[in-house]
């Protein structure tokens, strides 16, 4: 039977528009997304002892080292708060972007034989990482929530309020910055593979430039805006002050933080569109 008589289930072509995301595509590809959920999730703790408990383990033993090295010996402040529930509520949002982002970075060098082999929507494999990230992020963050409960009962300074509200568009704000800066780096280490060691070491550098083991309002004046400037500060902020009452929000510093995660959003989009074309000629 003649090429042109045929007819085909699946016909792929060229895509020409830089930001054309594929959604359409995308949602006929959704039991791929979830399958590489679960993957990600039996990969990441298989031939573990406490498996899943490491969700639970992690932010723990992070807060626990940040309480002895930050809050015992460099006595940083806490503003008053219980350094417990000061440090894990810190660590429980930072863990969100910085794990997006770092796995999000290698998706073109992690799965470049698959790409090679199947055809499916690219984009799928970003969009399943900040998915399977929001998963983890829901359980540290009921383990966070006991700890707080535990504080607010027991009558410590923790002084909730209405912004707690706000939290849906925080996890949205982080969730797009750490797709776009993701999308842009994985574009980026296929010609560049040096780029993913350095942005390792990068996002923990960052972490000490984002208000995750101190309080905005401990900074002098004069270098407030030099924190604000990372996208990342309003957002830790407006989530410790939410849940704890203490710390700084401002509309405008919010405002910043989404516009900034749009526009790198939109570069990571374009470039993630322009590498995914020839990237199998580089890997």
């Amino acid at each position: 039977m003649p090429a042109e008589e045929q007819e085909w289930t699946e016909i792929i072509e060229p895509r020409t528009r830089l930001l054309d995301l594929g959604l359409k595509d995308v949602w006929r590809y959704r039991d791929l997304v979830l399958l590489f959920v679960r993957r990600d999730f039996v990969a990441t703790y298989k031939q573990t002892i406490l498996g899943p408990i490491w969700f639970f383990v992690q932010p723990l033993l992070t807060t626990l080292t940040f309480i002895l090295i930050f809050g015992r010996v460099a006595k940083l402040s806490t503003d008053g708060l219980p350094m417990m529930v000061f440090y894990l509520a810190g660590v429980t949002i930072w863990n969100y972007f910085a794990q997006t982002l770092t796995s999000t970075s290698t998706v073109f060098k992690d799965n470049a034989q698959m790409f090679g082999k199947v055809y499916f929507p690219r984009l799928t494999m970003p969009l399943s990482i900040v998915i399977s990230n929001l998963v983890r992020f829901g359980i540290q963050f009921s383990l966070f929530f006991v700890v707080w409960l535990y504080y607010l009962v027991q009558g410590d300074a923790i002084q909730p309020n209405w912004f707690i509200l706000l939290t849906p568009l925080l996890i949205l704000v982080m969730g797009i910055l750490s797709l776009g800066f993701g999308m842009i780096f994985s574009a980026l280490t296929t010609k560049y593979r040096d780029l993913a060691m350095l942005l390792t070491f990068g996002v923990q550098l960052l972490m000490y430039a984002t208000p995750v083991i101190y309080p905005l309002s401990s900074l002098s004046e004069k270098y407030i805006w030099l924190i604000l400037v990372n996208p990342m500060s309003s957002i830790v902020e407006t989530f410790r002050y939410a849940f704890l009452g203490s710390g700084t929000f401002n509309w405008s510093y919010l405002a910043y933080s989404l516009a900034v995660s749009l526009i790198i959003l939109f570069v990571g989009i374009i470039s993630f569109n322009k590498v995914q074309k020839s990237f199998t000629d580089t890997v």
